[in-house]
């Protein structure tokens, strides 16, 4: 088995442990990060430049702040529907990445949507670490 395939299954049983026992913040931060390897160490300033980025994938949606708002804080307010989105950061909004399933879909969704492709777990653990430890 490769290295790779190990890491995505170990990385895998944490997600289904911290399922499974109640997850926390950190628990899917760890999942992120084991699965991008263990030299990774997620970055709070690499998260909040992908977060603030253009990436121009779609006119709806460049960035995430378009529908987020640049204070992830606040809430904010979706770019097509108008729809209020509660705050992105962990400590306006305790309840937010504290289920890994959710959290998950909500990266499948935006990624393909702002940047125009899944993101790597290196880029998910880099967005947490900025929205729960430095927002």
């Amino acid at each position: 088995m490769k290295t790779r395939h190990i890491v995505a299954l170990i990385a895998g049983c944490t997600l289904y442990a911290a399922a499974a026992f109640g997850e926390t913040q950190q628990t899917v931060l760890g999942g992120y990060s084991t699965q991008a390897g263990s030299s990774f160490t997620p970055s709070p300033d690499r998260g909040r430049s992908l977060f603030a980025a253009n990436h121009s994938a779609s006119a709806d949606f460049p960035s995430c702040t378009k529908c987020h708002g640049s204070d992830p804080g606040a809430s904010g307010k979706h770019a097509i529907t108008g729809k209020t989105i509660a705050p992105m950061s962990a400590r306006a909004n305790p309840e937010r990445f504290t289920d890994a399933a959710k959290t998950e879909k909500w990266f499948r969704r935006n990624c393909r949507e702002v940047i125009g492709r899944e993101c790597s777990a290196g880029e998910k653990a880099d967005v947490l670490a900025y929205l729960i430890k430095g927002s």
